[in-house]
């Protein structure tokens, strides 16, 4: 095999993946500011892929952690890294044509950790980094998110209760404007720094760099641009999803969910852990729609992404186990994956052409599909 050619394809591959993570979570940050009117949808995708490209330079730590703590290093190899990352390009892809707003950074590990288990048994996947760093936290960040948005929402209309509607609305507005920066700017900071993580590992096992390196200079604008110009797309079926599906979101909750989403990332991306912004920010949607009273929920929608959540890691997983099994026969074993992983992914483009959601009908959720409940009181 061709190791450098082998390299090339798969760092190719990782900066695809990292695009696909763009357009994935661009309703990450600004779904709700769509839904609220705070930012027209073409500004808020720009706005949201600059500091997207900005907080790819603030911290490597989240790096550090998937190039040297998920997998053994020694014991993975390029076309097993490759395998992972066909395995999460194809989830996201998937879960983006469903409109369901599921876990990119999830997909990323599973597609690692089946690719690496089969390849090298189970003794390559460092477990206990994976239920601590990743576990856990996913299932800690979305409640605590939640429970910030939902105090942060219930205070935002008691302060505000004897004020003039149109004034709150605007004001509120105006603030979603900076809170919902702040959510690309974590995002930046913490997705980025995923694809930085997978590049590092293939030049660490390629022999490009030391065991233990932190990412060269030029892997981070790479990651950085890539993440930026996918959040540019837009992702508009999985805005469409958070922003009007999953509750009825007034500016005051948006800016309770998008702050409360924004404590939670950078805090995790400080520390090192991995999160998936996906739910947290889905915490906090659902949190800030609980918190104001007689707020409508849908519960259905909440529990189709709760089900994507679950199969997140295992599905990848599979997926990254058969490809990285295939790729790892050979150069023609990569190219035999590499085609039908874009015919996969055309498949799936062409069939989201079929009804399209566009920053014109992005506000257009069919309601009578998902119906809402009302939340209690906080």
């Amino acid at each position: 095999m061709d190791l450098s050619f082998l390299v090339v394809v798969v760092i190719i591959t990782a900066l695809v993946f990292d695009f696909t993570n763009g357009f994935h979570d661009t309703a990450n940050a600004m779904a709700t500011s769509i839904a609220t009117g705070a930012l027209k949808p073409k500004v808020a995708v720009a706005v949201s892929a600059v500091l997207n490209l900005v907080g790819a330079f603030i911290s490597t730590e989240v790096a550090k952690t998937i190039s040297s703590g998920i997998v053994d290093d020694a014991k993975v190899t390029v076309p097993v890294i490759f395998g992972g990352l066909v395995g999460a390009i194809l989830w996201n892809l998937l879960t983006w044509y469903l409109g369901l707003p599921s876990s990119s950074s999830h997909a990323l590990f599973g597609g690692l950790i089946g690719a690496t288990w089969i390849a090298s048994g189970s003794s390559a996947v460092h477990f206990g980094t994976v239920v601590q760093k990743i576990i856990v936290p996913a299932v800690a960040a979305p409640i605590v998110a939640g429970v910030v948005a939902v105090l942060g929402t219930y205070l935002a209309y008691k302060l505000t209760a004897r004020a003039r509607k149109k004034t709150v609305t605007d004001g509120f507005r105006a603030g979603q404007v900076a809170s919902a920066s702040l959510v690309s700017l974590a995002h930046g900071t913490g997705d980025a720094q995923k694809t930085m993580g997978v590049i590092t590992l293939v030049l660490i096992t390629s022999g490009s760099l030391t065991k233990g390196s932190g990412p060269p200079i030029w892997v981070i604008p790479a990651a950085g641009t890539a993440i930026a110009a996918g959040t540019y797309l837009g992702g508009w079926r999985i805005i469409r999803t958070m922003g009007k599906g999953l509750a009825e979101i007034e500016s005051p909750q948006g800016f309770a969910a998008e702050t409360s989403s924004t404590s939670v990332l950078l805090i995790s991306a400080h520390l090192g852990f991995p999160l998936s912004t996906t739910q947290v920010c889905s915490g906090s949607i659902l949190g800030a729609g609980l918190g104001k009273r007689l707020a409508e929920v849908r519960w259905t929608v909440a529990s189709r992404m709760a089900v994507a959540w679950l199969l997140t890691l295992p599905a990848a997983a599979v997926v990254g186990a058969l490809s990285g099994e295939v790729a790892d026969s050979g150069n023609l074993g990569v190219v035999i994956i590499a085609i039908l992983a874009v015919a996969a992914g055309g498949a799936i483009y062409a069939a989201s052409r079929r009804r399209p959601v566009t920053s014109e009908n992005v506000n257009e959720y069919p309601s009578s599909t998902t119906p809402a409940t009302t939340a209690a009181t906080v």
